[in-house]
């Protein structure tokens, strides 16, 4: 049995990293000989969008010089897409765009209670599956408590800037590594696996690795 370390790098506004993240889950599955620890790591989409947020599709439409139509059209794809790996996406396509700053400052508070794949997990669903808005502290408080965390240390966090540097020194480290978009694995602290890949491509990119991992550990000095 061996161990990969993988560093998930992602964005709760990305429908992408939720995707990906169940494929990772459906990869790891099928992993007899292979043991996965997930780490997670934050990168900010949309760091130029006011608090107030703003219109999915006219954002993406700007971003990517697409039409309202063709993002449309796009979102629908994902949600397809999502369904295949048993998510609920229901209402993706009425979410708005969220600068998830503060969002990750109150996630490494959540890693740091070990919580934080669960606060992930229920903050994609929330967004996907119902077009709430990450950023509401009453909903971070409301996640937090179910998990265990201290409500007021949430509202603290937000009120503040705690973790802030942390948090950018993170983004930034994975910047320099070569990550500029979301999902991107870290397996290893050196193998690069961008994008939601299939769960059949990951599986078989992480038994290369662990082949690779235990022919050096073998290999003489």
């Amino acid at each position: 049995m061996i161990t990969l370390d993988i560093d998930l790098v992602s964005d709760i506004v990305c429908p992408w990293c939720a995707i990906g993240l169940a494929r990772l889950q459906q990869a790891t599955d099928r992993l007899d000989d292979i043991e996965c620890r997930l780490h997670w790591h934050p990168f900010v989409l949309n760091p130029d969008i006011g608090p107030e947020g703003r219109d999915m599709v006219q954002h993406l439409a700007a971003k990517y010089g697409k039409t309202p139509d063709e993002v449309r059209e796009s979102q629908q794809q994902i949600i397809a897409t999502a369904a295949e790996s048993g998510l609920n996406f229901e209402r993706a396509a009425e979410r708005r765009s969220w600068n998830t700053f503060d969002v990750h400052r109150v996630l490494h508070e959540a890693r740091e209670a070990g919580v934080d794949q669960a606060f992930n997990e229920q903050l994609f669903d929330v967004y996907f599956r119902e077009a709430a808005d990450p950023t509401d502290p009453a909903l971070l408080r409301e996640i937090g408590m179910a998990l265990g965390m201290d409500a007021s240390q949430i509202d603290e966090i937000l009120a503040g800037e705690r973790h802030a540097d942390a948090v950018r020194a993170e983004i930034d480290y994975y910047q320099q590594l070569g990550v500029t978009a979301v999902p991107s694995f870290v397996v290893a602290e050196r193998y690069l696996i961008s994008g939601a890949q299939p769960p059949e491509v990951l599986a078989d990119a992480l038994r290369q690795i662990a082949a690779e991992l235990t022919d050096e550990a073998g290999s003489p000095a």
